[in-house]
């Protein structure tokens, strides 16, 4: 029988999420690619404006956050790595990522210039929103259900309704 150490040498290496200081995930990811641990941190491209020139910048598509590939020797390195906080926890264990899911980023990212997270706790039945994909895009409604990963839309234009299944990345919250 494999000792537990031996077991730990020959684990798989498995995607996890990592904790970072507030504006620290591009610097944690170049720590840690220096360490030889592959990391992730998707970057998205925004123009910002400054009083005397506008410029695009990268910054980190999930704030705080940044995705670590790691076998278990590998976890110290993770933890004492410079501006990690920690492994970010769910029911107990750290949270693994599954592979698809981080391809699934990481061609999102390659498709489309203008991602953005948007969390689906700020969204609520009755918020306005506007559509910024597909048929619809740029018409204003209003949400009447949320699903998973869809909201139902009440477009209402041209004086009639127009109900619509919307995937909740399209849409963008109006105040």
């Amino acid at each position: 029988m494999e000792s537990l150490s031996a077991l730990r040498v020959n684990a798989p290496k498995k995607w996890f999420v990592i904790y970072t200081r507030p504006r620290w995930e591009k610097k944690v990811d170049e720590l840690l690619k220096l360490q030889g641990i592959m990391s992730y941190c998707p970057l998205k491209r925004v123009k910002h404006k400054w009083a005397d020139r506008i410029k695009e910048v990268e910054l980190p598509l999930f704030n705080s956050y940044v995705f670590v590939c790691v076998d278990p020797r590998e976890e110290l390195k993770v933890r004492v790595t410079l501006g990690v906080m920690n492994f970010v926890y769910y029911m107990g264990k750290p949270a693994q990522v599954r592979d698809v899911v981080i391809e699934g980023v990481k061609k999102c990212m390659e498709t489309f210039s203008d991602v953005e997270v948007v969390d689906l706790q700020h969204m609520e039945v009755g918020d306005r929103v506007m559509i910024k994909e597909g048929l619809m895009n740029h018409k204003e409604g209003q949400i009447i259900k949320l699903r998973q990963k869809n909201v139902v839309v009440v477009i209402d234009s041209l004086n009639c309704v127009l109900m619509t299944n919307v995937n909740i990345e399209d849409l963008e919250l109006i105040n």
